[in-house]
């Protein structure tokens, strides 16, 4: 754990910049990015670790990005060795594209709810799992396969990441996050799943018992370090 502990012994995990909050990054990490489309994803932390020079990169995503920030920004830079995502092409994604044309970036595609269920493994210590979805393609290729029930599944093994860049839309010191409608996408399952996971959040962090019980999706204990980034700086909600 990164947080720190003041005089009295509480928890507070509150970093005071975006440069402080992804000190440490290695080269060759893999990357768990929040974010559905531009919604959630936790633009100003990838901003950062753009200026901090992390290289190799996997990146893990729902897509490839769009435009320049976000995913798009770590490819437009140079920084990524692989990306596993579930939509590659989309409409802006051109630092891809150039990047995969120019042979710079490797590629796996993973059916979305795979990919979703890949990561929430990772984070329940699950090491692998058996589904139907991708039988009979391409997708297939070099699977492990077997046939339960007269049915035939292949064999999918959980991606955990070395740090997991994600964004609510409001958290305590303790690192408790809530989330505002579908900004919520993969980012719960990829806090649990990364060995570090980095949180901004849009609204001011507020002390412990500020967020009502019933609304906290992510656990603290899945938060290593958060920054407020407000919507204006910061990504969709």
């Amino acid at each position: 754990m990164t947080a720190s502990v003041p005089a009295g012994g509480r928890i507070d995990k509150r970093v005071a910049s975006a440069a402080e909050a992804v000190a440490g990054v290695p080269d060759g990490a893999t990357v768990l990015v929040g974010g559905f489309g531009e919604v959630g994803v936790a633009a100003t932390l990838i901003d950062a670790l753009v200026e901090q020079g992390p290289t190799d990169l996997t990146v893990v995503a729902n897509n490839a990005g769009a435009g320049d920030r976000g995913v798009a920004a770590l490819l437009r830079a140079g920084r990524v060795r692989r990306i596993i995502c579930s939509y590659p092409r989309s409409r802006g994604s051109t630092w891809f594209e150039r990047r995969y044309a120019e042979g710079s970036v490797e590629l796996e595609v993973v059916p979305q709810g795979t990919l979703s269920e890949r990561i929430r493994a990772a984070g329940a210590g699950v090491p692998a799992f058996y589904t139907r979805t991708g039988v009979g393609t391409e997708l297939a290729a070099g699977k492990e396969a077997r046939t339960i029930g007269g049915r035939e599944y292949l064999l999918e093994f959980a991606l955990p990441g070395d740090i997991a860049l994600i964004r609510a839309r409001r958290g305590d010191s303790w690192g408790n996050l809530a989330y505002h409608a579908t900004a919520r996408n993969y980012a719960p399952t990829m806090a649990a799943a990364a060995g570090l996971t980095i949180a901004e959040v849009a609204e001011p962090v507020g002390e412990p018992g500020a967020l009502d019980p019933e609304l906290i999706v992510t656990p603290g204990i899945y938060v290593d370090r958060l920054l407020h980034v407000p919507p204006a700086t910061g990504s969709a909600r």
